[in-house]
C-alpha cells in the first residue's frame, strides 16, 4: 500500500517515534539481525563489529576471501557473545541475493531480519574513460555497475520485502526495517587527481536510489545512504602517495579516516535512535572541500 496519494500527498501518521525518552537504549540492537555485505575487512567489518557491540547478530557477505571472512566472523562472535556467520554472496546477482538471505540467513538467524547494510563495492582503476580500448573501458564500467548499483537494487529488494512482512505481521520487537548503503562523497564531487568517472557515476546513483526508496518504504522501514570520504581501506590501495597527498590538500582535517570513524554513523542509522530520519546521506569526510 502506497502513502502517497495520486495528488502527491502524503498519508498522516504513517510512523511512530519510540516510547523510551532516554536517548542510550535506542541505540541498542539487542536481540536484532544484521545483513553487512563487503565485511570481510574495511568499513563492512568496522559495522559489522559496531553492530555486534550494540547486540544484534550479524551475517557477514564476501565474494572471494573465505578464510579471512570466517576468522572475522569468529572474531566477532567470541569478542561480543552474538551470533556471526560468514556467506559468500554475489551481490551482482539477484538469485544468490534472495537465496542467500532467503533459504540461509532467515532460517540460522530467528526468522527476522532488522538491518541490512549494501556495503560492496569495487573501485575504478582505469583512469580517463577515452583513454584504452572502448570494449576495455565499457567491460569495467559494467562491472563497477553491477556491483556497486545494481547489487545495492537487488539487496534493497530482497529486504525491503522482508521489512515488509515483518510489519504487516507484526513480528516480535520489530519497529522498523534500516535498510542502509555504502555510497560515496563522490557520488555528489568529481574527484581529483585521479580520474573515476564510472565509480562517481554508481555512487550518485546508490544516493539517489536510496532516497527513492525512503518515500516507498514509509510505515515499515527506512531508507539512508552513509558517503565516506577517503578512508584507509584496500579500495584506495591503487592510488600512489603522490595521489594521497593532494587528497589530504583538500581535507581540512588533514588526513583520510579509519574505518572504525564510521562505526557511529551506522550504529545511528541502524538503531531506533533514527527513528525520524530516513531518505539522508550522511557524509563522513573530514570536511572535504571539493574543487
Amino acid at each position: 500500500m502506497s502513502h502517497v496519494s495520486p495528488a502527491g500527498l502524503f498519508a498522516h501518521d504513517s510512523t511512530a517515534p519510540p516510547a523510551s525518552n532516554r536517548v542510550l537504549p535506542l541505540f541498542s540492537l539487542a536481540g536484532k539481525t544484521a545483513i553487512v555485505s563487503g565485511a570481510t575487512a574495511g568499513i563492512g567489518y568496522a559495522v559489522a563489529q559496531g553492530f555486534a557491540e550494540a547486540g544484534a547478530n550479524v551475517a557477514i557477505w564476501y565474494n572471494s576471501k573465505k578464510e579471512q571472512a570466517e576468522t572475522a566472523a569468529a572474531e566477532i562472535e567470541k569478542e561480543f557473545g552474538v551470533k556471526c556467520k560468514a556467506y559468500q554472496v554475489n551481490v551482482a546477482s539477484f538469485p544468490a541475493v534472495s537465496s542467500a538471505v532467503n533459504d540461509h540467513i532467515l532460517p540460522e538467524f530467528n526468522s527476522r531480519l532488522d538491518i541490512f547494510v549494501a556495503n560492496s563495492g569495487i573501485a575504478w582503476e582505469d583512469g580517463p574513460m577515452l583513454d584504452g580500448a572502448a570494449e576495455d573501458r565499457i567491460k569495467r564500467y559494467k562491472q563497477i555497475i553491477d556491483t556497486n548499483l545494481d547489487g545495492t537494487f537487488y539487496c534493497a529488494r530482497v529486504a525491503g520485502e522482508i521489512f515488509r512482512r515483518q510489519k504487516q505481521e507484526g513480528l516480535e520487537g520489530f519497529t522498523y526495517g534500516s535498510f542502509i548503503a555504502t555510497a560515496s562523497m563522490s557520488g555528489s564531487i568529481v574527484n581529483i587527481p585521479q580520474l573515476q568517472t564510472a565509480y562517481n557515476a554508481s555512487k550518485a546513483g546508490v544516493i539517489h536510489l536510496v532516497k527513492s526508496l525512503a518515500v516507498e518504504w514509509v510505515g515499515f522501514a527506512r531508507a539512508n545512504t552513509v558517503s565516506p570520504g577517503y578512508i584507509v581501506t584496500e579500495i584506495s590501495k591503487f592510488c600512489d602517495e603522490g595521489t594521497k597527498r593532494a587528497w589530504r590538500d583538500k581535507i581540512p582535517m588533514g588526513r583520510e579516516g579509519m574505518p572504525n570513524e564510521l562505526k557511529g554513523a551506522y550504529l545511528y542509522l541502524a538503531s531506533d535512535a533514527a527513528s525520524y530520519t530516513t531518505g539522508i546521506d550522511l557524509v563522513v569526510d573530514g570536511g572535504y572541500c571539493a574543487p
